[in-house]
């Protein structure tokens, strides 16, 4: 991954102007679309298979007139007046009438009617006039609800008092506030401290927000199609801010480090997005992989805000692998720290460790006969004067006293987790509004003259089919449902007109989102038996209030499922990731410390009211049923996020020098600054969205900014560098068996670090291939030879040994030591480019069909090797020439012999007609018409492993002039080199011999150039 990724980031750097404008371009349609086709977020808790939804969708077929979205119309009479005087009572019943006839309303019910319940408070001032739409909230327009705010406008004009409630009514907007811009500035401060410059702190910033975005055009797009929550936008943005910013923060710094230290501009962007990028882009799956884990849960309008969260994270991810290393191409040299600055002597003297420098000065000498060594990076006045970072005093100081920090940080993250135990869930009320709002007025105007029971009506819905006794039978339900304990009144049954199915209007006593009213509606469920045995006439329980209830309890089930899916998750990642079981271990417990202690804050907070005035927390009550299922599963990425940017650096030292206590310390020194950073910023973006943020996003935003500062400073800082001392050498013990299946992941870049080795040295080579103490396991060796290109080489040797080197060479498998480059690319890091330019000839395991011709077999292999616009019709018929030609070449290099008995073969011949000379050089011919510039061919154990010097001459002959031929056989031709090299013209002829040693004997070179022939092959 890290090699693609720095191909990736070299491209991008070079070709900058086109990727920003590819990016723009994005932007614009994916924007451009949603806006156009008119997307709007709406709010729908629901999930499909619940009591409460089956119930809704039974009353949508059977009773729609009961099954749509309702509002209630909250009026209150001017004051000294009575909601019942004849003039109040006229308009009333006026403006009842009215709505009625209103679009997408289905009934009305005006306080004064008779199947009306509770409508009239006890002192007279308020009346409720009920209104039922014919679809759920989610198609009513807002049109209709503009015309019944219009029609309540009416009684205002005549001094009353109108407020509206209801699913219909529920805020769906979202928009930023001023809080949130300062935590955006707040991040530019943290970035400008910690680059020192205003051109590198603007840029992670520019790809957050274009990040974010692309983020919102998508979830635009999509909300014009599907139901999008009207939480997702604003949660994408705060998470896609959040994480835009701490990735392009990550691979920036690493540029701007290596900037300081001489590097190539753009060769420390490509290192950049392959080191850094690839711990990025883990750290981007890791958040994606457990937002779309919420697609397990079942519930749709999660499941929409986990999809579009984390297509948030895809684009920041993505932005920050193309757009950002595009930046630094056109930025290019303006991005490197001033030398002398701050940022330049924090970034060497990075490179270096106190001990380090100590043991790198000269010795004293009291003669002076010992020269002072020249400066280096490590021995600049510029590091020497650089103090120990806080980062690395801190981690030293742990370090001294892992046990008890240890001790420390568990018992506080334990003692915050306490209240967490008192966790209550469920659905947002109108509660949870902000003041003055239409919807607050009302549900405090509810609660204040009905009684809290009021704002949450329980629905039951009666199956009548089956009794005979409708009106008494409904009036005996009606006493019993009156009867249970929790309910303070009951509507009379209200049977639809083909008298299948009745409701009843039930009023709890408490408030819809308190744990009494779950209680009660468990009660009413447990009475279906007893009322269907009594009247035979089965119950079900729904309404708003029941689908938010079991919403909550269906949250509430797949907490602990989902909980062990994301901790075993961090488990397997992370033990792929750092070839560990301690390691991945001692995350998942220091996540679950994290979690703990975010839900604890966040309960004390809005749930128990500590500090809730602060926060600027109106109201009390449940946390948002979604939020632990959504928290634990972002937390769970930014938590890998920290626990990979500082481990890493751990392992990579460890892996250096087997010095665990060292490890520990370099690793947390050269993360910590970073992580510092990040956290910080994710802190202020996410605790920017409490004071002024909506309902839900203010526990999201606050339970997001308590996990983020736990994880990074109390765990990932703290936890994680006592515990890894503590452990010393194991905790980095694998067992071998599991080593085995692991995929190994690379985050350090040491598959770069061996690809750019590897492509420094074969970029001093100008043969088209050359091998160094080469070693594969089966083939002997050490071996060493230069294949020039347009040569011919004989390799000869045992069969396995020559296939397994011809598979090494086309980059089929890779060596086992020693160094090997073929047409300039580094083996085994760039093997796919060598594959395609290699083409493998066996002849002793051809399997062809000999009822093929000639021609259609060449031209097949043509039409693979080439797309159809560059395709030669004469192509195959030139190839046949060639064949030909090698026929003859053949006889007349070795003799009437060799050749004997052949005749001249054309297209229309099959290959079953063919003799096996003739056979074995059309299959030479096939791979050939690959048209790759290297051909290997070998000859097995079959007739021509001992060949002559006529055969090596015929498949020099048939492969194009320029290319390059490896010829395995069992032994070198019987005749004199001089004699194949009269016969190969100017091609160069060489043996590579792999059953003994290397020496300069074992070559026989021969041309009728003596000026090639000089340069020979070297063996």
């Amino acid at each position: 991954m890290a090699t693609l990724l720095y191909r990736i980031g070299r491209f991008a750097y070079r070709r900058a102007w086109y990727v920003v404008i590819g990016w723009v371009l994005v932007l614009g349609a994916i924007l451009g679309g949603g806006l156009a086709l008119g997307g709007q977020t709406q709010e729908s808790f629901t999930i499909p298979g619940t009591e409460s939804q089956q119930a809704i969708d039974k009353l949508d077929s059977l009773f729609p007139q009961a099954a749509g979205a309702g509002a209630t119309m909250v009026v209150s009479a001017p004051d000294g007046q009575n909601i019942n005087t004849d003039p109040v009572k006229q308009e009333l019943s006026d403006v009842a009438d009215g709505i009625a006839d209103l679009p997408q309303v289905a009934s009305v019910v005006s306080p004064y009617s008779e199947y009306a319940t509770d409508a009239i408070s006890d002192d007279g001032t308020t009346a409720l006039i009920k209104v039922q739409f014919d679809g759920p909230a989610t198609d009513v327009k807002d049109s209709s609800l503009t015309a019944l705010e219009d029609a309540g406008q009416k009684l205002v004009d005549e001094g009353m008092s109108v407020s509206y409630t209801g699913e219909v009514f529920q805020s769906t907007g979202f928009g930023l506030t001023i809080t949130e811009v300062f935590g955006v500035v707040f991040a530019f401060v943290v970035l400008l401290v910690t680059f020192g410059s205003l051109l590198t702190a603007g840029l992670p910033l520019l790809s957050a927000v274009i990040g974010v975005g692309v983020a919102m055009g998508g979830i635009t797009l999509a909300a014009a199609f599907t139901t999008v929550s009207s939480t997702a936008p604003t949660l994408a943005v705060m998470i896609g801010l959040a994480v835009g910013i701490d990735y392009a923060l990550f691979i920036l710094s690493r540029h701007r480090t290596q900037l300081a230290l001489g590097m190539d501009p753009e060769e420390s962007a490509a290192r950049s997005v392959a080191t850094a990028g690839a711990a990025v882009v883990f750290a981007g799956l890791t958040v994606i992989i457990a937002l779309l884990g919420l697609l397990v849960v079942g519930i749709p309008f999660l499941s929409v805000m986990g999809v579009a969260a984390a297509f948030a994270v895809l684009a920041a991810v993505c932005i920050a692998m193309t757009l950002l290393p595009a930046i630094m191409g056109i930025a290019r040299g303006k991005l490197v720290p001033k030398a002398g600055s701050r940022a330049a002597r924090r970034a060497i003297a990075a490179t270096e460790h106190p001990e380090e420098r100590a043991s790198a000065a000269p010795a004293s000498n009291s003669s002076g006969d010992a020269p002072a060594p020249a400066p280096t990076a490590s021995t600049a006045p510029t590091a020497k004067r650089v103090k120990p970072s806080l980062g690395g005093r801190w981690v030293a100081l742990v370090m001294k006293a892992p046990i008890v920090f240890i001790v420390l940080v568990v018992g506080l993250l334990g003692a915050a987790a306490i209240p967490a135990a008192g966790l209550d869930l469920n659905l947002p009320t109108a509660a949870s509004q902000p003041e003055g709002s239409t919807t607050r007025t009302a549900y405090d105007t509810i609660a204040d003259k009905f009684g809290e029971g009021s704002n949450g009506t329980v629905v039951v819905v009666a199956d009548i089919t089956q009794t005979t006794d409708i009106q008494n039978d409904l009036a005996g339900i009606r006493s019993d449902l009156e009867a249970v304990d929790g309910v303070a009144s009951v509507g009379q049954g209200l049977p639809d007109q083909t008298l299948d199915t009745a409701i009843f209007q039930v009023v709890p006593t408490t408030a819809p989102d308190s744990p009494e009213t779950k209680e009660l509606v468990n009660r009413l469920r447990d009475l279906k038996g007893e009322i269907q045995s009594q009247y035979d006439v089965p119950i079900t329980v729904s309404g708003q209030t029941a689908v938010a209830i079991d919403v909550s309890t269906q949250l509430t089930n797949a907490l602990l499922p989902f909980g062990v899916l994301v901790v075993g998750l961090s488990i397997i990642l992370l033990a792929m990731v750092f070839r560990s079981i301690a390691v991945p271990i001692k995350a998942a417990l220091g996540f679950l410390l994290t979690v703990g202690a975010s839900f604890g804050v966040t309960v004390a907070v809005f749930q128990d009211g500590v500090a809730a005035d602060l926060l600027n927390v109106h109201t009390t009550g449940p946390i948002i049923s979604f939020l632990p299922i959504l928290l634990m599963a972002i937390l769970f990425g930014l938590a890998m996020d920290y626990e990979v940017f500082l481990v890493s650096g751990m392992r990579e030292e460890f892996v250096k020098t087997g010095d665990a206590r060292r490890a520990v310390r370099i690793g947390f020194q050269n993360g910590a600054r970073v992580v510092t950073a990040a956290a910080l910023i994710m802190f202020f973006v996410f605790f920017a969205f409490v004071p002024e943020g909506e309902g839900p996003i203010k526990a999201i935003a606050l339970a997001l900014a308590v996990g983020v500062f736990v994880d990074a400073f109390l765990v990932r800082m703290t936890l994680v560098p006592a515990v890894m001392t503590l452990l010393g050498r194991h905790a980095w013990y694998l067992p071998k068996w599991l080593g085995r299946i692991l995929p190994n992941v690379d985050v350090e870049g040491e598959s770069l670090r061996e690809h750019l080795d590897e492509a420094s040295w074969a970029s001093t080579r100008s043969a088209a291939v050359d091998a160094s103490e080469l070693v594969i396991a089966g083939a002997g060796g050490p071996h060493t030879f230069s294949v020039p290109a347009g040569s011919l080489a004989v390799v000869t040797g045992d069969t396995a040994a020559r296939r397994l080197v011809g598979a090494a060479v086309a980059g089929r498998i890779s060596p086992d030591g020693g160094r090997l480059q073929v047409l300039g690319h580094g083996l085994p890091s760039e093997s796919g480019d060598v594959a395609r330019r290699v083409t493998l000839v066996d002849l002793d395991s051809r399997r062809l069909d000999s009822t093929v011709s000639v021609g259609d077999a060449l031209n097949e292999r043509l039409a693979l090797g080439s797309p159809w616009f560059r395709r030669d019709r004469h192509a195959a018929s030139r190839l046949v020439g060639r064949v030909n030609s090698a026929l003859a070449a053949a006889g007349s290099a070795s003799g009437a012999g060799l050749a004997s008995g052949e005749v001249p073969i054309d297209v229309h011949r099959t290959l079953g007609e063919l003799s096996p000379l003739a056979l074995a050089l059309v299959t030479v011919a096939l791979g050939v018409a690959d048209g790759a510039p290297i051909v290997v061919v070998d000859a097995g154990d079959g007739e021509f492993a001992h060949p002559s010097a006529g055969f090596v001459a015929a498949v020099a002959g048939i492969a194009d002039p320029g290319a390059t031929v490896l010829l395995g056989v069992s032994a070198a031709p019987a005749a004199h080199a001089s004699s194949v090299g009269t016969a190969l013209g100017d091609r160069m002829l060489g043996r590579i011999d792999l059953g003994s040693p290397p020496s300069p004997s074992s070559l026989d070179t021969a041309s009728a150039n003596p000026a090639s022939a000089a340069k020979g092959l070297s063996r």
